[in-house]
């Protein structure tokens, strides 16, 4: 792996500063506790900028999920102006600004990268102190990932200012990062993921450089906490962009220490961009389904080919299919068993309808989403369509009987109670 310990800063260089009558960035745009934390910032005498992917999405025309602020004013001092702030973090510290019970205004002091005569003399304590060396505005900017993401609107001006080049990438519809991509990888190996991400969300070209560092680096993913790495794999679906960017994240080599020895294949990813699909029109995202989802066709090949295999053997496969992935991740019990049963069903709804066991398997809690999953399956590789709409007609009662009602004439008479005979009486 190359050493950066040397590696010469980016020189410093004048920002690009577009002034507002040459940017299409409005206030009203911004929500009103953004705007408030930012006019409070700037009337004691701070820097407020509007920081990150919100510039980014109103730039592009898109609605920002939301906003952050960026400020030189410490995270103490952002504590002594608002009384409804909060200081989070020890990695790295933060304000959050609370409105509300539900709306938090999140406020970062500006980083610079620390230098060695920073650092204290314990090293135990350097991994938290680096992250909290403040900073200038221009030395915050080359700290950032990249450089759609570094770019700032300042509250007193209404100007946008870029220091890492981050307009004309937009223009070029380009994700580039700052500074040396094997050096930011290696930082942090999470920034090759959100990479492919944002590529898929925003429509924009993969540079070349970063293409060949994600290559190069791949295997450091394996390195990330499995936390992290689960909710980051839940945003591609919040995100409706799982299909590709797990496509595309296989091609360079990095699905497999990604996911803990995940292998994917056609079928899986088309079966997943069914599932970004599936969000888009407004399903929710759940995660046993999209635990199921992940290994369908690997379950579905290692299940007994003969269609009377014994259910306690099928349960069996489906749970090692799923025992990998589960341990890897901590995914709880509760999460796994509804993922298991999600795949059980598809089998028996795959075996097709039968008399013996219908009734049972129509009332099964499960069902009607081991239909949907059946379905997506079925619209990613043509398999089993007819029998999805003749499941789909028999859940509906439109083919099927209610349950008869039980007949009292063959209910169980209860035998009579036989008392004890008290000491003295005859049994009876």
């Amino acid at each position: 792996m190359m050493s950066f310990a040397n590696a010469p800063e980016p020189a410093p260089a004048a920002p690009v500063i577009v002034p507002r009558a040459e940017h299409g960035i409005s206030r009203k745009q911004i929500d009103d506790e953004t705007l408030k934390v930012m006019y409070r910032l700037h009337r004691h005498g701070f820097k407020a900028y509007l920081v990150g992917g919100g510039v980014r999405d109103l730039l592009l025309g898109r609605r920002p999920k939301d906003f952050d602020i960026g400020t030189d004013a410490t995270p103490d001092q952002v504590k002594n102006l608002f009384r409804n702030c909060f200081l989070v973090g020890r990695r790295f510290r933060l304000a959050h600004v609370r409105f509300g019970r539900d709306k938090v205004v999140e406020v970062a002091t500006f980083r610079r990268k620390a230098e060695a005569g920073d650092l204290p003399e314990n090293p135990e304590d350097h991994f938290a102190f680096q992250e909290n060396v403040f900073g200038t505005p221009q030395e915050d900017a080359f700290r950032r990932d990249f450089t759609i993401n570094a770019l700032f609107y300042d509250i007193d001006s209404f100007s946008i200012i870029d220091y890492v080049g981050g307009l004309e990438d937009l223009a070029a519809r380009r994700l580039r990062v700052i500074g040396h991509p094997v050096e930011r990888f290696t930082e942090d190996p999470v920034r090759m993921l959100r990479a492919l991400e944002f590529c898929a969300r925003l429509g924009f070209s993969l540079d070349e450089d970063v293409r060949q560092g994600i290559y190069r680096c791949a295997p450091l993913i394996a390195e990330s906490a499995p936390a992290r790495i689960r909710e980051e794999l839940l945003e591609l679906f919040r995100h409706t962009v799982a299909g590709p960017v797990l496509r595309d994240a296989a091609a360079m080599g990095l699905l497999e220490p990604l996911l803990g020895g995940y292998q994917g294949d056609a079928e899986s990813f088309a079966l997943l961009e069914r599932l970004d699909g599936r969000t888009r029109d407004g399903q929710p995202v759940m995660e046993p389904f999209i635990l199921a989802a992940l290994y369908l066709s690997r379950f579905l090949r290692t299940c007994p080919p003969t269609r009377e295999a014994p259910v306690t053997e099928v349960v069996r496969l489906a749970g090692l299919v799923l025992a990998p992935h589960c341990g890897y991740f901590s995914i709880a019990r509760a999460i796994s068993h509804q993922a298991r049963e999600l795949l059980l069903g598809v089998y028996r709804l795959a075996r097709g309808r039968r008399q013996r066991g219908e009734r049972r398997l129509l009332t099964h809690p499960m069902t009607p989403w081991s239909v949907e999953l059946l379905a997506c399956w079925s619209e990613a590789t043509g398999d089993y369509r007819d029998l999805v709409q003749q499941w789909r007609k028999a859940l509906s009662g439109k083919d099927s009987a209610p349950p008869a009602p039980a007949d009292p004439a063959r209910k169980r008479r209860r035998r009579p109670r036989r008392r004890k005979p008290r000491d003295g009486q005859a049994p009876a």
